[in-house]
């Protein structure tokens, strides 16, 4: 692996999903999960919020002063660096029992995404990067696997994972979400965190999603660019900020969201 600047978060983040990954595999089609309902209608499980507080116990001990980020607490700390963390990405699948779900890890730096880690106990899957450093899957630092995303440079060759369709049309981009889908060679809907590893692992050429929060994308961001890859908004505006997620193996990207440009 190349150096990177922030190799030592990235080794925190390990050891944080590794933490994680034993509470939430844990609780996995436990009988007595619990399952609550969030105000925006999205369910919580008690496995989520000792995900989160786990992870946030840790950071306040080894880096106090750092900020963090999460989905299911409030907001704490304040200044340059700060972690972002979706304690389980794919709650509804968690839920029923479906193994694609993952704990995403990001460290945010001046606005920037420069370490995350991806990891999907479920599905025995790891993903990570660090600035300048490329991007790896694997079990651990030391056998990761470095991946390059795809080469395919023809739409009509290209393989799109997507979200649910209902939500292009709530966001007003139905038609052109369908033109696409219509444009590609191949869909399939692997949905959420999986979607963008497999941009990055080069076995799918696009991911996108109409709207998502912050800790929904800033995990997956750098794996893509490192990857090769390109990460931005629905609208094209590179980062995290949204609305929404377009990852592509770089190429393809102006194609994409010329199709998904909103109506003028």
């Amino acid at each position: 692996m190349a150096d990177s600047q922030f190799l030592d978060d990235l080794r925190l983040a390990h050891l944080l999903a590794d933490n994680a990954d034993s509470i939430s595999l844990n609780r996995f089609r436990a009988r007595d999960l619990s399952i609550a309902t969030k105000a925006d209608a999205t369910w919580v499980t008690d496995a989520d919020t000792a995900v989160e507080d786990a992870i946030r116990s840790t950071l306040k001990k080894v880096r106090p002063r750092d900020a963090v980020h999460g989905e299911e607490r409030e907001d704490t700390g304040w200044g340059p660096r700060r972690w972002i963390i979706d304690p389980i990405d794919g709650t509804s699948n968690y839920a029923r029992g479906v193994p694609v779900w993952a704990s995403l890890i990001a460290l945010q730096v001046e606005g920037r995404i420069v370490a995350s880690v991806v990891s999907a106990p479920a599905l025995g899957r790891r993903w990570w990067a660090s600035e300048g450093a490329g991007a790896f899957s694997g079990r651990s630092l030391l056998t990761g696997q470095p991946m390059a995303v795809s080469t395919v440079a023809s739409l009509p060759e290209a393989f799109l994972s997507h979200s649910d369709i209902a939500e292009w049309v709530t966001a007003g981009r139905g038609q052109q979400f369908v033109d696409l889908l219509r444009g590609v060679w191949r869909t399939r809907a692997f949905g959420d965190f999986w979607s963008y590893m497999l941009v990055a692992e080069g076995a799918v050429d696009i991911a996108c999603e109409p709207e998502l929060a912050l800790h929904d994308m800033a995990a997956l961001d750098i794996i893509v660019r490192e990857a090769g890859g390109r990460f931005t908004s629905i609208d094209g505006v590179d980062g995290v900020a949204g609305p929404g997620a377009v990852a592509t193996n770089g190429v393809l990207h102006g194609e994409v969201l010329a199709y998904l440009a909103a109506e003028a």
